[in-house]
């Protein structure tokens, strides 16, 4: 069922999701993350007005960067604050922008696919630091899962470029991180 379209090409392979735990590491990751990858603005216990100051802070080096950047949350906050789209698990009203969501299993991809996602952040691949008693997936069962959709899949949980590679043959798009981000993890795809 693998049905991937050219225009998949044009979407980043390399994204960095924002978390808390980065705290002042998150503007050296930012720089780290090359032209043309993406991130995905998460930071969800702020309070909305710090959250929306930050989120101005990373746009303003995303554009600079060349970087695509996502809000996590709704479509209409992705367009309010000037994103490039939104990511979260079903759009509420009409989607504006690149639109993508997080899924663990089939029941996940399918409703992400209802939902008209255009890149799919399947996780846990491996085990990961932001979820640590959540199950990974490993390489069989994240390609089996990778296989079942048509959307561009982006590996997600415990990922660095070794491990992308080790899941290449499951027709993954890309990988994203938190951690690889950092100085002492990267190494690029």
């Amino acid at each position: 069922m693998n049905r991937r379209q050219p225009h998949h090409q044009r979407l980043p392979r390399l994204w960095m999701m924002t978390d808390e735990r980065q705290r002042d590491g998150l503007w050296r990751a930012l720089e780290r993350l090359p032209r043309g990858g993406g991130v995905v603005f998460r930071h969800y216990s702020l309070p909305p007005a710090e959250r929306r100051a930050l989120f101005r802070k990373v746009r303003a080096i995303a554009r600079r960067r060349g970087l695509r950047l996502l809000l996590a949350g709704p479509p209409h906050l992705a367009a309010a604050w000037g994103a490039d789209g939104s990511h979260g698990r079903r759009p509420a009203g009409r989607a504006i922008g690149l639109t993508s969501a997080p899924a663990h299993d089939l029941r996940e991809i399918r409703s992400a696919e209802r939902a008209g996602a255009r890149l799919l952040f399947l996780s846990p691949a491996f085990e990961t630091r932001s979820h640590p008693h959540a199950a990974a997936l490993g390489p069989l069962r994240f390609a089996w899962l990778a296989r079942q959709t048509a959307l561009p899949v982006v590996a997600l949980g415990g990922m660095t470029a070794a491990r992308a590679r080790r899941l290449r043959a499951s027709g993954l798009h890309g990988w994203a991180a938190i951690d690889a981000w950092t100085p002492d993890h990267s190494d690029n795809w």
